[in-house]
């Protein structure tokens, strides 16, 4: 397989930058543990609902459900579809989702009578303003909200252009739950990466959102951050820097909500566009997965990259390719990954297989 190689004197400079606290493997992975499976959320463009996928090796994924949703987007969305779900383990082994509002064909539905919500031409492509927040304690009983962004913060967001791909994430900094997310300010404008706090019932956002991140070019459009803490106690951002083509780049920092310091490389091995990056580690190995939705191809798939040491990246393919394979399933659509315990995931395939 062929490898990615970062320039050398780039991975030094990571691994020595800001003299981060050096975290344990153990610590950085509190609850790894207690795992022995992998649960994978993700959508599809013909529902916009949420799906379920389940793997015990972190390679070789089954649908759940038979692939049909196992929450349907029209129950929980003011838009009646949800995408881009992301889960996430909380410290206290509380599971949480966060999807983005939207129903791209709600007009080809019967859920609205134009196109989008509000003028294209003023507002551009999607122009949704909720973000759809989930939470769990058993994987299969959800309590959900629809939260609108530009109702609780009018005066800045009032006038939102969009608001997409929420992800969820514990910063021990602050002692509670951050969620970042992609924001278009205005209706015009470049998508730009914002994060804010949560409350603690997770319904709604209870801090103004503010700028994780500016990329370097202002005409340059980023979106899809994933952020993950690494062993050495920094923290991996990964997201789509919308170039020509789109991929995937990342940025390292000392601190989860700020300072994140560009690094010029695209990571992913598609010759075509891709997004929706998100890394989770292999149980028990210090390896990690990077996948990503490579949107430009037909059928939409998944794509595949290996790290050790978030320096060299290996390809591993895409879903039918190779190792990695995902059983009952064809195109889905911007995926996120959490380990889960061995009774968890008996209990999805019990509760499953009994529908």
């Amino acid at each position: 397989m062929k490898k990615i190689l970062l320039p050398f004197f780039l991975c030094l400079a990571w691994s020595v930058q800001g003299g981060a606290v050096n975290i344990p493997a153990s610590e950085v992975n509190h609850h790894e543990d207690d795992c022995s499976a992998y649960l994978m959320v993700y959508h599809k463009d013909n529902d916009h609902s949420l799906h379920m996928a389940l793997s015990h090796d972190g390679y070789n994924w089954i649908a759940l459900n038979g692939d049909a949703p196992v929450v349907s987007g029209d129950t929980i969305a003011q838009q009646r579809g949800i995408r881009d779900p992301h889960i996430y383990r909380g410290p206290d082994g509380t599971y949480y989702i966060v999807a983005t509002d939207l129903h791209l064909f709600g007009q080809r539905a019967g859920f609205r009578n134009t196109e989008w919500e509000r003028d294209g031409k003023e507002y551009g492509w999607g122009n949704n303003r909720a973000l759809v927040l989930m939470k769990s304690r058993d994987l299969i009983n959800w309590t959900h909200t629809s939260f609108r962004i530009d109702m609780a913060f009018p005066e800045r967001f009032g006038e939102l252009g969009c608001a997409w791909a929420p992800e969820t994430i514990y910063d021990p900094e602050e002692g509670k739950l951050m969620v970042y997310f992609t924001i278009r300010p205005t209706g015009k404008g470049k998508t730009q990466l914002f994060y804010a706090y949560a409350d603690d019932e997770f319904t709604r956002l209870v801090t103004e959102p503010e700028l994780l991140f500016e990329y370097p070019d202002e005409n340059v459009q980023v979106l899809d951050a994933d952020i993950i803490l690494m062993p050495d106690g920094r923290y991996c951002m990964t997201y789509c820097a919308q170039e020509n083509p789109g991929g995937i780049k990342m940025a390292f920092s000392d601190h989860i909500n700020r300072g994140y310091v560009y690094q010029p490389q695209q990571i992913d091995s598609e010759r075509g566009a891709c997004e929706a990056p998100t890394m989770y580690k292999l149980i028990g190995e210090n390896r990690w997965l990077l996948m990503y939705d490579i949107f430009s191809i037909k059928p939409h798939n998944f794509g595949f990259m290996q790290t050790t040491d978030f320096c060299t990246f290996t390809p591993l393919g895409r879903f039918g390719e190779g190792r990695m394979q995902m059983n009952g399933c064809v195109s889905p659509k911007h995926g996120a990954v959490t380990p889960i315990t061995k009774e968890e995931a008996r209990r999805l395939e019990e509760y499953w297989m009994r529908r």
